[in-house]
């Protein structure tokens, strides 16, 4: 019986990624995540599936909308996560007693969305997220912004900004324009958010058409987008909003911001960081400081936030446990990826030389898989004594006959190819080429791994040199 044929396709809204764009990306990643652990966060996963129970109510409506909802095989009533918070307050919660808090936890893994695909915009897209658990106050909270920036340079970007803001902030300048209910709060913010893509107009069509369009929720548009107006990007940003509260409240979260600005200029992050009011972030979770980064440099300042989170204290106490505070940050992998690309900067420093070892024959096969084993087993100390750690590939070829092979590497990008004929067999010797230039040299077998940490480190560091393969 002939199987039948099934046309190969993705579903709308996800994606495949070949090697061309997978070998950037976890260039990308292993540079997060390096830092990550520089800083003292720990790895940690949640699984894919939750309970809907888990999900549902923690996003707001719209995006309850868009969980990926659905009754398994044992006719449980499940969904894909939407995020990583979520997942990570439950296991906090369930976990509690097994914990050293604080937790200062990373997890880099996919989520879903059942939304309507656009550019930049997927059903299915990782996240990379580091979190504080377990800790109050304005320490962590600057932590988190701090690791966040040391991510974008550990990357190569320079040019960026943190726009900062506050729940209780955006809650006191709303109390003092005669805004308190909270329905209207919420549907407020959610207009106020598209302030930077939509202008003052689009915001006020948008409140018009939630049924927001009283002289109060004018009133507290104005106001915040005046606040955002005021040259001063910090000091005076807050002065203004300080005297624009009506209560202890608002009051008590200005002066926490400036608290904030403070340990970010001890951190090192003076003049990356501004009060931006307007800065919402549409989820329901959020109790206190919350922030965006924007890339600067003009090529790319189109691209919207990279990385943004806040403080949520109120999530874990939802599962039934004590609560537990916690504040995160959320990278956008893609979307950063896309502005790296864009700006050139990816694999700076990082790159990687391939050395492919050719097979050229049945007789020679032994000897070349011999001085392959050598060059993995001691190649990479030799590297990391001339500072170059894991700058090297070793490549078998596994078919084909020599010319082949080498077409096979050019093809792939392979940057050096080592060749032991019957003849280099016999003086116990190999051959190294330069897939680049052409230029070839005999070397004896028991000077490869010198031979090969020299001719890496001359592709890494000579400036006439061509560099490919970032990793």
């Amino acid at each position: 019986m002939a199987t039948k044929k099934v046309e190969p396709r993705t579903l709308k809204g996800f994606r495949d990624y070949l090697p061309g764009t997978m070998v950037p990306r976890q260039a990308m990643l292993r540079a997060i995540e390096a830092v990550f652990e520089a800083w003292g966060f720990v790895p940690l996963a949640t699984p894919a599936l939750e309970y809907s129970e888990i999900l549902l109510g923690k996003y707001g409506d719209e995006g309850d909308k868009l969980l990926y909802r659905f009754r398994d095989n044992g006719d449980r009533d499940v969904a894909l996560r939407y995020d990583l918070t979520v997942p990570l307050a439950r296991l906090v919660a369930q976990h509690r007693n097994e914990l050293n808090l604080p937790l200062r936890r990373y997890q880099v893994a996919p989520v879903w969305r059942a939304e309507n695909p656009q550019k930049g915009r997927f059903r299915e897209f990782v996240q990379c997220d580091a979190d504080i658990a377990g800790a109050t106050g304005v320490v962590a909270d600057a932590e988190i912004l701090a690791v966040g920036a040391a991510i974008l340079e550990a990357v190569g970007v320079s040019g960026y900004r943190v726009l900062l803001n506050h729940r209780e902030v955006l809650y006191g300048v709303l109390r003092a324009s005669g805004v308190t209910e909270e329905g209207e709060i919420r549907a407020l913010l959610r207009e106020v958010d598209k302030a930077d893509k939509l202008g003052l107009g689009g915001v006020l069509n948008g409140l018009a058409a939630a049924g927001l369009g009283e002289h109060r929720h004018r009133s507290a548009v104005d106001r915040l987008l005046t606040a955002n107006e005021i040259p001063d990007l910090c000091d005076g940003r807050l002065d203004w909003l300080r005297s624009a509260m009506a209560d202890d409240e608002g009051r008590a979260a200005v002066a926490y911001l400036g608290e904030v600005l403070a340990a970010l200029d001890a951190l090192g992050m003076a003049g990356r960081v501004v009060i931006d009011p307007t800065i919402a972030r549409g989820l329901d979770y959020y109790t206190g400081v919350i922030y965006e980064t924007r890339l600067t440099d003009p090529k790319v300042a189109n691209f919207g936030s990279v990385m943004s989170g806040g403080r949520y204290d109120g999530l874990v106490g939802i599962f039934g446990s004590q609560p537990v505070p916690a504040v995160g940050i959320s990278l956008g992998v893609d979307r950063l990826l896309d502005a790296l690309l864009e700006l050139g900067t990816l694999g700076r420093g990082s790159e990687r030389v391939t050395i492919l070892v050719t097979i050229f024959g049945n007789e020679t096969r032994a000897a070349s898989l011999g001085l392959a084993a050598t060059l993995r087993r001691d190649l990479p100390a030799a590297l990391a004594a001339i500072g170059l750690p894991g700058r090297a590939a070793v490549e078998v070829a596994t078919e084909g006959g020599l010319k082949k092979q080498m077409q096979g590497a050019n093809r792939r990008g392979a940057d050096l190819a080592l060749v032991i004929g019957p003849d280099e067999l016999a003086a116990m010797r190999f051959t190294l080429k330069d897939l680049r230039c052409g230029v070839q040299e005999g070397h004896d077998f028991a000077a490869a791994v010198e031979v090969l940490a020299e001719a890496v480190q001359k592709r890494l560091c000579d400036p006439s040199a061509e560099k490919r393969h970032p990793s």
